[in-house]
């Protein structure tokens, strides 16, 4: 499979009560074209350290990230941002809706701050938020919609800037099972229709057997890898 995401001999320590401590070491990733990999691992092991850095939002030590064409090492921090805002989608899992805004206003904030034309945002924001099932809620703020019509705006969000790499954080990490299952099946069916490369950090076991692969993050690095729903 052709590699889109390919990461070598990561490295990525932080200074805590005086003493380093390494959080990443030596790791290696390839995830192809297209692929849908989650990361699995115990809580506080680098999941999300490893997907901040991976989409560039946190420097790393030492090694080297390549996504599609770019090489991170040689781009200059605005660089980085101009690259990550265009070519990357984050969800997290406390979706961080901005709560004065409509679903329709947050969905769209990415394209706005990039300067996309009024009308044009509009209209690509409203037709993901119908695709996520949010057609009747365009017009809510997020304190009147439930935790997983929240998250579906965050997915929305994410993907407004029409992103090649998705990064999810724990996206379900905060719902209850059948909210969950739901937003996992939404998840995997915004992969395939948008032609994403994801990479998923979770601890839910049913949302990681739906991705192609399960790799497991410990001692800083990607030890264990084999086929979802093995």
């Amino acid at each position: 499979m052709d590699p889109f995401l390919s990461v070598t001999a990561l490295s990525k320590s932080y200074l805590a009560a005086g003493a380093r401590l390494t959080v990443l070491r030596d790791l290696d990733l390839s995830v192809g074209r297209g692929e849908m990999v989650a990361i699995v691992g115990a809580s506080g092991v680098g999941k999300s350290t490893l997907l901040h850095v991976l989409g560039g939002l946190d420097r790393w030590d030492g090694g080297s990230i390549r996504v599609g064409d770019a090489e991170f090492a040689r781009m200059a921090d605005q660089e980085m941002v101009a690259f990550r805002n265009r070519q990357i989608g984050f969800v997290f899992q406390f979706h961080h809706l901005l709560p004065e805004f409509t679903a329709l206003e947050n969905a769209e904030m990415p394209l706005r701050i990039a300067r996309i034309a009024a009308a044009t945002a509009r209209a690509r924001a409203e037709d993901l938020l119908r695709r996520v099932g949010l057609g009747e809620r365009l017009s809510h703020r997020p304190g009147m919609l439930s935790g997983g019509e929240q998250q579906r705006v965050a997915i929305a969000r994410a993907l407004v800037m029409q992103p090649a790499l998705l990064l999810a954080d724990e996206p379900t990490g905060d719902l209850d099972e059948h909210t969950a299952e739901t937003l996992h099946a939404l998840l995997h069916e915004m992969h395939r229709e948008n032609n994403l490369t994801s990479v998923i950090a979770t601890h839910n076991m049913r949302l990681a057997h739906i991705c192609d692969r399960v790799l497991t993050l410990e001692d800083g690095r990607l030890v264990n890898a084999r086929a979802a729903g093995a």
